[in-house]
């Protein structure tokens, strides 16, 4: 049987890149198969999905917005629209199952799947579950997670642990650490650190970077910097003629840059550290305060207890991010205890046993 497949979410690198390997996973398996993602306009999942060579439709929809309840007016009338363009889609795409990764467009797709007795797939990448997923869970037919423990959230029976799924060329690269750092233009020569502040990038990262950055080169360091949008222009700022320092708004081709970096500056959302867990890289994590249930610093604090990372809270990043990753470098003791003891969490093939599981519920 030829299956047709919506995949439903975004918003974040850690809701798109799992998204997209769940479905090249399920093409291995299933080459026939069709998918359709669908996300929400003017997210950066609307550019990634067609990158990855998928098609995506965007729906006009917009989260609650917390900080200023007046631009929450609009919002019935966008929900009440998303329903009726998702509708029209699933009337003309006619899916057989929906895979909802978490973000905007999650919750009226599958609902409406769920509406129509079609079988519904969720993945939890958070060890806190969020509030849309936790409603669909209760129609859901299987629900991924990556840890356990997450029974206070959804049916036990219909949960499975499988990790967190790693697009696959980052996972299954044979990239070189010096065909990394020539990627970047740098010295192949010289310890490199990698700062990734998640896809739209870290605030009080790159704040830090920018007031310490003359200290990479006094301390013969290279740095590849991961901005964000909202960071670009200042740091192509603080970077201009600065030989050792790479800097760009996005790094496209991840595999490069983690083949590169020595070390890592990172948040701790469940994908990155995923990541970074497969890849074996000492890292500083810098929790995201504001994450639901300050899950990003429960993340941290997980691998701190196994001396598999470092953190420096955000209100301190300031002061002491760049002098931690400075103090790092030059401890090869301390690089080798983490880089060993990340790299015991490592799941390479969550990917497949999710494709794997989803195609044996719907054949």
């Amino acid at each position: 049987m030829k299956h047709k497949i919506i995949i439903a979410g975004g918003g974040t690198g850690g809701h798109i890149f799992p998204a997209i390997a769940i479905a090249n996973a399920i093409k291995k398996l299933a080459p026939e198969t069709e998918f359709l993602f669908v996300g929400a306009k003017g997210k950066m999942e609307m550019e990634k999905v067609p990158q990855a060579g998928f098609e995506i439709k965007g729906l006009d929809i917009a989260g609650f917005n917390r900080s200023s309840l007046i631009r929450n007016i609009g919002l019935p009338f966008k929900l009440v629209k998303s329903f009726l363009q998702v509708q029209r889609i699933f009337k003309s795409f006619k899916p057989n199952a929906v895979i909802g990764v978490g973000g905007y467009s999650s919750f009226p797709v599958l609902r409406f799947a769920q509406t129509n007795s079609i079988k519904t797939f969720i993945h939890e990448s958070n060890s806190f579950a969020g509030k849309s997923n936790i409603m669909l869970g209760k129609r859901a037919t299987k629900i991924f997670v990556a840890s356990d423990g997450m029974e206070k959230f959804f049916l036990a029976h219909k949960i499975m642990i499988t990790g967190n799924p790693v697009r696959a060329s980052i996972s299954h690269s044979n990239i070189t650490r010096e065909e990394g750092i020539k990627f970047f233009g740098l010295d192949p020569a010289k310890k490199t650190i990698l700062s990734i502040g998640g896809s739209l990038g870290a605030k009080s990262i790159n704040e830090a970077i920018d007031k310490n950055i003359e200290l990479f080169e006094k301390n013969d360091l290279q740095l590849i910097w991961q901005t964000g949008k909202p960071y670009a222009e200042k740091g192509k700022q603080a970077a201009a003629g600065k030989k050792n320092i790479w800097a760009n708004d996005f790094i496209t081709q991840m595999e490069n840059a983690y083949a590169a970096a020595d070390l890592v500056i990172s948040r701790s959302g469940a994908m990155a550290i995923a990541e970074l867990c497969v890849v074996k890289k000492p890292a500083v994590f810098v929790p995201f305060p504001f994450a639901a249930e300050d899950h990003q610093t429960a993340n941290a604090q997980s691998l701190v207890n196994k001396n598999a990372g470092i953190m420096v809270k955000d209100s301190e990043a300031l002061d002491k991010l760049v002098a931690t990753i400075i103090s790092l470098s030059k401890d090869e003791q301390q690089q080798n205890e983490l880089r060993s003891n990340i790299g015991k969490l490592g799941i390479t093939n969550a990917d497949e046993i999710i494709a794997q599981q989803i195609l044996n519920t719907i054949k």
